[in-house]
């Protein structure tokens, strides 16, 4: 569903709801977020053995069959942290980088939780602001929608505070789902998300930005206020834009970059994209994670 419709609907229930419907109607398949299967080694094929599961690149290197072995892990755990700080206040259209980031969260809680698993959810500033412990019981959802939808997008961020923190409170591992613009210091996100790689956890990214930040179609002198104290600038955006794409384009390789050094899978995504697209990717990874 587009974000457009989905603005028009106040409560983020309903949008959730309607996200979710819509996504699992064009589905061929069910959803399938938990019960992990985790690769753990490879055995000598024997006839009789599944074909399916032999390893073809072990055979192109060996030219022997070795079929790979996994484990089931059933305990999946999903922690969404979601960006509130002021930045992501910003919309240009009817749908903020916030209400954006809300309805991702609350769709994708909504999904985990029919398959049985837990989910939890951290918002976030300069500090974890609301925090919903994971958890699968039957009313959870409500915990979440009515915590997600209290919220508003303010205050600075501090990103190395909270993922440290975020850290410490992780004592399983889980799947960790950011969502955020990420305009905060990159040396600081990128230690506190190889901190939570290094505690085992898998972290994906889903990169929240406006159509204006990426493509900064704007035309005639004007006044840009910034958020998180970020200052203010009278200009021609026609005469900066050339820089300004360069600028945004070394951003993001830096990130995409930085993420695939260490295995954090990254989205970027932005606030015009169908969530379906979004819900799509993130649980295309999980299944991409059982073939492994």
């Amino acid at each position: 569903m587009q974000p457009d419709e989905i603005a028009k609907i106040s409560r983020l229930e309903l949008r959730a709801r309607k996200v979710v419907e819509g996504f699992v109607s064009g589905l061929h398949r069910s959803p399938y977020f938990g019960q992990s299967i985790e690769f753990v080694q490879h055995r000598e094929y024997v006839p009789g053995d599944d074909t399916r599961r032999i390893d073809w690149k072990v055979w192109s290197r060996t030219d022997k069959y070795y079929l790979k072995q996994f484990e089931e892990d059933t305990n999946v755990r999903v922690v969404l942290l979601v960006d509130g700080s002021e930045s992501m206040h910003f919309g240009s259209g009817n749908f903020s980088k916030f209400d954006y980031a809300q309805t991702v969260a609350a769709a994708l809680a909504t999904l985990v939780l029919k398959q049985n698993d837990s989910v939890g959810v951290a918002l976030f500033d300069n500090q974890i602001r609301s925090l919903i412990p994971a958890s699968s019981r039957h009313n959870h959802l409500q915990t979440i929608l009515q915590g997600l939808s209290a919220e508003t997008a303010t205050g600075e961020t501090d990103i190395r505070s909270v993922l440290r923190r975020c850290a410490e409170m992780m004592t399983q591992r889980s799947i960790v789902v950011l969502i955020s613009d990420l305009f905060c210091d990159r040396e600081h996100l990128f230690k506190g998300l190889q901190l939570l790689r290094q505690r085992k956890h898998e972290v994906l990214i889903v990169h929240t930005m406006d159509d204006q930040e990426l493509d900064f179609d704007y035309s005639g002198t004007l006044r840009f206020e910034g958020l998180e104290n970020a200052g203010r600038l009278t200009c021609d955006p026609a005469a900066l834009r050339s820089g300004y794409l360069n600028a945004v384009e070394s951003f993001l390789n830096t990130i995409r970059q930085r993420c695939a050094g260490s295995l954090i899978d990254y989205r970027l995504t932005r606030t015009t994209e169908n969530l379906g697209a979004v819900l799509s990717h993130l649980l295309n990874y999980r299944l991409g994670m059982k073939q492994r």
